[in-house]
C-alpha cells in the first residue's frame, strides 16, 4: 500500500521556527516530526510514499533522500505554486492505483493504520476521514456522523461559537483511486472543497474514530505540548533504539558532560553536546545536536535546537531556542531566533 504525505506548507503559525526550517522538519526528540510519521507508516506495511514540497524543499530531500535508510521508497512532487491539500494530491494521481492513505507531515500520531484501513474496506467507502475525540475545543474541522459512522455534516475550522461536536478531523484520510474524479484541477482543498462536495453528492464517505495519540504540531503551543507528550510517554517514541524510562535523562554517548552537571527528572541530550560546570538540566528539557552549554547555566522545561551556544549563567525556563543561535538575534512571538 502507498501513502501521500502533505509536506508543502509554509508553517506560518510556527514562526520564527519555520523561517529556516520547513514545518515537517521541526525536531521532535531530535528527529523531524515527519520521520515519526514515516516510522508509523512502515510499521503498518506502507513502504512507498510521495511527498508534495514547496517551502525549503532541499532540507527535506537532503534528509530523507530516496528513503532507503528509513526502509521506505520516498518520492517527491515539487509545487512551484501551492496547489492546496487536495490539489497537491491530484498532481500525484498516477502514483496511486489502489487504496491509499493521506497523512500530514506535521501531524504526530501512533494511529493503528491497519485497523483504520480495515474499517474503510469493510464499509466499502470511497473516502474515510479519521477523527479524534478531544476535550478542549480547538479550531479544527468538526465532523458529525450517523450511527453507521457515515459522515452527515462537516464544517472546516468553524468559529468558536459554532462547535457542536467533540470529534475533530485529524487530517488523516483513506481514499480509493476513484477520488480523483472529484478533485478539480488547480488549487483545491480537502476541508473547504472536497469533503463538502462528497457530502453534497451523497458519496459513501465514512468516519473512523481513532483511540490512539494524535496532535497537530501546527503552532508553538501545540509543538511544545507534542514534545512533552513524546518525552513523558503519551506517545511511544524511541531514543537511540529504546523507550525512555521514568525520571531518566538520555544523552548520546559522544557528549562531553562535566561531572558537576545535575540532571533532574526526564530530559534528552543530542549528539556531540558539551555541557560545562555546575549546569542544571531540569525536567522536560530537550537539547539538540552540537549544542554547547557553558558554566553555571540553569535550563528547565525548554527546547534547544542544534548548533546553539548557551552562555555562562544563562537561565532558561519554558523556552524554545531555534537553530544556530547565537548570531544576530531577534524576538518574534516571544521566541528567540537567529537572523542570518
Amino acid at each position: 500500500m502507498k501513502a501521500f504525505i502533505l509536506a508543502a506548507g509554509a508553517g506560518t503559525r510556527l514562526r520564527p521556527l519555520t523561517f529556516e526550517c520547513p514545518k515537517p522538519m521541526i525536531p521532535l526528540l531530535n528527529k523531524p516530526v515527519m520521520e515519526h510519521t514515516i516510522n508509523n507508516l512502515k510499521k503498518h506495511n506502507i513502504e512507498s510514499v510521495v511527498m508534495n514540497l514547496h517551502t525549503l524543499p532541499e532540507m527535506i530531500t537532503d534528509y530523507f533522500g530516496d528513503g532507503k535508510k528509513f526502509g521506505m521508497d520516498i518520492n517527491y512532487s515539487m509545487e512551484e505554486t501551492l496547489l492546496g491539500t487536495a490539489g497537491g494530491l491530484k498532481k500525484c494521481k498516477k502514483f496511486f492505483d489502489s487504496t491509499f492513505v493521506v497523512m500530514s507531515g506535521d501531524g504526530l500520531s501512533n494511529i493503528d493504520l491497519t485497523a483504520a484501513v480495515a474499517f474503510h474496506k469493510k464499509k466499502k467507502a470511497l473516502a474515510t476521514m479519521v477523527l479524534k475525540r478531544i476535550e478542549t475545543k480547538f479550531p479544527y474541522g468538526i465532523t458529525l456522523t450517523d450511527r453507521f459512522n457515515r459522515i452527515v455534516n462537516f464544517i472546516e475550522k468553524p468559529s468558536w461559537g459554532s462547535f457542536f461536536s467533540d470529534t475533530v478531523n485529524t487530517g488523516i484520510y483513506i481514499f480509493e483511486p476513484e477520488i480523483f474524479k472529484y478533485i478539480s484541477d488547480g488549487f483545491y482543498d480537502f476541508g473547504k472543497d472536497l469533503w463538502p462536495k462528497l457530502l453534497r453528492l451523497k458519496k459513501p464517505i465514512y468516519a473512523y474514530l481513532m483511540n490512539e495519540y494524535w496532535t497537530d504540531i501546527g503552532n508553538i503551543e501545540e509543538y511544545k505540548q507534542g514534545m512533552k507528550d513524546a518525552l513523558f510517554g503519551k506517545i511511544s517514541v524511541k531514543i537511540n533504539g529504546k523507550k525512555l524510562k521514568n525520571a531518566e535523562t538520555v544523552a548520546d554517548t559522544d557528549c562531553k558532560i562535566d561531572k558537576t552537571v545535575k540532571f533532574i527528572g526526564k530530559s534528552v541530550i543530542g549528539k556531540n553536546c558539551k555541557i560545562g560546570k555546575n549546569v542544571v538540566i531540569d525536567n522536560g528539557t530537550v537539547i539538540g545536536d552540537n549544542v554547547k552549554i557553558q558554566d553555571d547555566v540553569i535550563i528547565k522545561d525548554s527546547i534547544i535546537w542544534s548548533n546553539t551556544v548557551i552562555g555562562k549563567k544563562a537561565k532558561l525556563c519554558s523556552s524554545i531556542i531555534g537553530v544556530n543561535v547565537p548570531g544576530k538575534l531577534s524576538v518574534y512571538n516571544g521566541l528567540l531566533f537567529n537572523i542570518k
